[in-house]
């Protein structure tokens, strides 16, 4: 059995690729990103000018061959990074390759997750480049101007989960809206888009590998009659994700093209908190069908909430609603109720600004043992509070998903505040 490659070793090989100027490999140029090296898979970035990103997409290639050459390396994801001045235009694309805004994605794949993908935020600490700028989001006067992105095959509705702050219980509400919907009749899949903190496999009780089939696609794990699809499924669950943005776009974009979904009513996807490039990318490369928005009722979470549902509507993505979670704390001993982070707040804001309030989930003891064991509270305790109100959330998500597609309902009104 060959022993693991170490960072070293990666460095050592890629101080064999030429930079982009032909006076220095890309090692000495300061080109790199920081090297991971998972379960075998080497992961890393190229910095290069975006006006040439088309041009060096051999560079990117001869990097990933001479990376998978080594002995231990099972695989490589590399991407090219596109650094763009703010102000920019994006660099001119190929037509008809499904790639969204991509800065030179690659074409060239061994298996489905050793292609490049869609980049265009700069990476931290870039040499000689500030902080990047998200692209994408157009000019006051294009807001609503969002690119048609290529639907996933065989999956009929994509509702993406999010938050704008993290700790809000926004896994747990997925994969409860999830499991609902199934409860309801439809076929369900549930993605898990948080690239750097993946909760599936602990949600539903996960392990193990997906298998590879024909045509460089992923077969989805399965619980409870859902497929899903996790990062977790694919590096250990203490590794640490230190990807730049670019590369955490090309693995979202990927765990929904190269997929095999098969056929499904709804698509949930549990975003990463916040308003970042990941949910940019979903925006951009699929069809959303509607978002859905969880917040605790505390006026600091609500105020992250509404960010949330701005940048949906700057991207033009229907807001479903919102979900007020931990809504009130039940205590297990007397049965009391405690408003520990405040109550209605998220209801209120959903007056305010003008979209549908989807209901509120108590703080249960219940609602952490489940999720810590991988047994959601529909499935495993139907007839509790936080249950009845996880399926009251999925009938009324539902109804404004077939009114969204209706046209039935305006744009949400976006209150700015001064």
């Amino acid at each position: 059995m060959s022993e693991a490659v170490t960072k070293e070793q990666v460095l050592e090989a890629l101080k064999r690729i030429p930079g982009p100027d032909g006076k220095g490999d890309i090692v000495a140029q300061g080109l790199l990103s920081e090297i991971v090296i998972s379960g075998g898979k080497v992961y890393f970035s190229i910095s290069v000018d975006p006006a040439r990103a088309r041009a060096l997409e051999g560079m990117r290639v001869d990097a990933e061959h001479a990376v998978k050459s080594m002995p231990g390396v099972e695989g490589a994801i590399v991407t090219l990074t596109a650094d763009r001045e703010p102000g920019s235009a994006p660099p001119p694309q190929p037509s008809g390759n499904g790639s969204g805004n991509g800065a030179g994605a690659a074409t060239a794949k061994s298996s489905p997750f050793d292609r490049g993908g869609p980049g265009q935020t700069a990476p931290t600490g870039s040499p000689g480049k500030g902080p990047g700028k998200l692209q994408g989001l157009g000019t006051p006067g294009q807001q609503n101007a969002r690119p048609k992105g290529a639907p996933v095959p065989g999956v009929a509705n994509i509702i993406a989960v999010a938050s704008g702050k993290g700790g809000v219980g926004k896994s747990t509400t997925a994969v409860n809206l999830a499991l609902g919907l199934k409860a309801l009749g439809k076929s369900v899949g549930i993605l898990d888009a948080d690239i750097y903190g993946p909760s599936m496999p602990r949600l539903l009780a996960l392990s193990g590998k997906p298998q590879e089939l024909a045509g460089n696609k992923l077969q989805p794990m399965e619980a409870l009659g859902m497929k899903v699809m996790s990062m977790g499924f694919l590096v250990d669950e203490e590794t640490p994700m230190i990807w730049r943005g670019p590369m955490v776009m090309s693995a979202i974009s990927q765990m929904l093209k190269d997929v095999e979904w098969g056929e499904l009513d709804v698509l949930v996807v549990d975003m990463p908190p916040g308003t970042g490039d990941a949910q940019l990318t979903m925006a951009q490369q699929v069809p959303l069908a509607g978002a859905v928005i969880v917040s605790t009722p505390q006026d600091l979470a609500l105020i992250d909430a509404r960010k949330g549902l701005n940048m949906f509507k700057k991207v033009d993505v229907p807001v479903l609603g919102i979900v007020e979670n931990m809504s009130t704390f039940i205590c297990p001993h007397c049965g009391g109720q405690s408003d520990i982070f405040g109550h209605g707040g998220a209801r209120h804001e959903a007056e305010r600004l003008g979209v549908p309030f989807l209901g509120e989930v108590p703080l249960t003891m219940e609602v952490r043992e489940t999720s810590d064991s991988g047994k959601p509270l529909v499935v495993s305790a139907p007839e509790s509070a936080p249950a009845q109100a996880y399926m009251e959330i999925a009938r009324k998500a539902l109804a404004e998903l077939e009114q969204a597609k209706g046209g039935g309902r305006a744009a949400p009104k976006i209150v700015m505040e001064q």
